[in-house]
């Protein structure tokens, strides 16, 4: 896809994201403020990604293990290379709440919805670290699921290759035997690369939900977490080959 292209399909998709989060921004507002409905509005926004994929053109291959239980709780760990990310895990089945930087809140609207159904966390402020903590243990212990970027950002300079993940999700998984699904983004760094440019190229996209890691077989949270890398990181490789 040539350049002048690309910058045409950065704008299209641009558009249709804000207007198609504008046309249901109100249904989210609703479902916020009536106690006990957030869920409802997680699940508009599952809907809204399935849309907006459609729309722009872009076609998903999801990959899923069947010994995924639907109505299980499970925190979700995923490779984090482009800002495509966060739109494309709002595929993930079930009532899921992101865990992620406390800077999304100040994006206009947005940043409301992420705030009011998500979790946003200051890793620099101890405090907002365990509201955070206390909000994930919530989250699970309802019965909903969690999605966290254990690589704690996009920080990779060399993708597909990852950077070393943080202890955090692995102690969590530990903790209360919370079974973790390691997911693949084998191609968004070729689709949205991180380069400050913000061009979309089109080409089609892959998530894998691989097999659920089941805590109790590592004896350390260390274990867990070199096992997780370990898939995510082969799925990236075998996918990259070619590319």
């Amino acid at each position: 896809m040539s350049k002048l292209l690309s910058r045409l399909y950065s704008i299209y998709a641009s558009l249709i994201f804000v207007i198609s989060f504008l046309l249901i921004f109100p249904f989210i507002w609703i479902c916020i403020w009536i106690p006990g409905w957030k869920k409802y509005g997680r699940k508009i926004n599952r809907y809204w990604a399935k849309a907006y994929f459609v729309c722009i053109f872009l076609p998903v291959k999801i990959q899923e293990s069947e010994k995924i239980e639907k109505d299980k709780p499970y925190i979700y760990l995923a490779n984090h290379f482009s800002y495509l990310d966060i739109a494309m895990m709002g595929l993930i089945p079930g009532d899921v709440l992101f865990v992620g930087k406390a800077s999304i809140r100040k994006a206009p609207l947005f940043g409301y919805y992420f705030k009011n159904l998500h979790i946003a966390v200051d890793r620099d402020r101890l405090k907002s670290r365990a509201e955070t903590l206390k909000r994930t243990d919530e989250a699970l212990n309802s019965g909903s699921s969690v999605i966290i970027f254990p690589e704690g950002g996009i920080f990779t300079k060399n993708p597909p290759e990852m950077i070393p993940f943080k202890n955090g999700a692995f102690r969590l998984a530990k903790d209360k035997q919370i079974p973790i699904i390691p997911v693949t983004l084998s191609y968004n760094h070729l689709i949205l690369p991180d380069d400050g440019k913000l061009l979309l190229r089109w080409r089609p996209a892959k998530m894998t939900l691989h097999e659920p890691l089941l805590p109790g077989k590592w004896d350390s949270e260390n274990a867990l977490k070199e096992k997780c890398f370990q898939v995510i990181q082969s799925q990236l490789d075998q996918d990259n080959s070619n590319t």
